[in-house]
């Protein structure tokens, strides 16, 4: 048979403490990765607004790229014109 281990009271006690403490380590290591996870997702759900505003902005962009592109050929196809005006303006003086 083996022999039975002796324990003081103050082991005893320094062990308990020693638990305890190990359980509020772990409790606040939850809780922080708690806190941890609430952040990521934020922080994902921002990133995602943020993605859709920045394609919503793309899209604008392309928009108004294609407007600015028909106005500078709009813009030539009327030079054109008022040049050939004033080339038959000049025919005529």
């Amino acid at each position: 048979m083996g022999t039975a281990a002796v324990v003081s009271a103050d082991e005893f006690q320094a062990l308990e403490q020693k638990v305890l403490q190990t359980v509020d380590l772990i409790k606040k290591e939850r809780e922080a990765r708690a806190h941890a996870e609430a952040e990521r997702n934020a922080a994902h759900a921002e990133l995602a607004a943020l993605r859709e505003q920045l394609s919503t902005h793309a899209e604008s962009a392309s928009s108004a790229n294609r407007e600015l592109e028909a106005l500078q050929r709009e813009r030539e196809a009327v030079k054109q014109r008022v040049e050939a005006m004033l080339a038959q303006m000049d025919e005529l003086l």
